[in-house]
């Protein structure tokens, strides 16, 4: 696959995500993955809790393409308390980074929006990550 990031001259380099990915592969769109397991059952009511399951959900997903998270290249997060997420920090980074890292150890940054919404469509839900990938067509 072609990736390259977009980070206009002079712009400060973002913490955390590209401010654009431009890339050639197959399309990969996962739809909207929340903290439950793969029976539709939450195990925690714990936001990093929520977020690495989720983030495990969204693994799997690609890997039914063949995809990795290198291949990511855009991350959309609806979170339900934006004091919940910014609070969670450290443990949250740890989460992205255990999730986000491919098999060479490299972590990998997409162009990612995050947004507060009002609720999610399953109660419990105290996030939900939606994702497109662009993974390599084989020669």
């Amino acid at each position: 696959m072609h990736k390259t990031v977009l980070q206009p001259k002079g712009w400060t380099a973002p913490r955390g995500y590209a401010n654009g990915i431009a890339a050639r592969g197959t399309v990969v769109s996962i739809a909207g993955q929340i903290g439950w397991n793969e029976r539709c059952e939450f195990e925690t009511d714990d936001f990093v809790g929520q977020a690495r399951q989720a983030l495990a959900n969204v693994r799997a997903v690609l890997a039914e393409a063949g995809g990795g998270p290198e291949h990511i290249v855009r991350m959309t997060w609806y979170v339900t308390d934006r004091r919940e997420y910014l609070g969670a920090g450290k443990p949250l980074g740890a989460a992205y980074r255990e999730f986000m890292t491919d098999a060479e150890g490299r972590i990998h940054y997409p162009a990612m929006t995050a947004v507060q919404v009002v609720a999610l469509m399953e109660e419990r839900a105290k996030l939900e990550i939606e994702v497109t990938a662009v993974v390599p067509i084989p020669m």
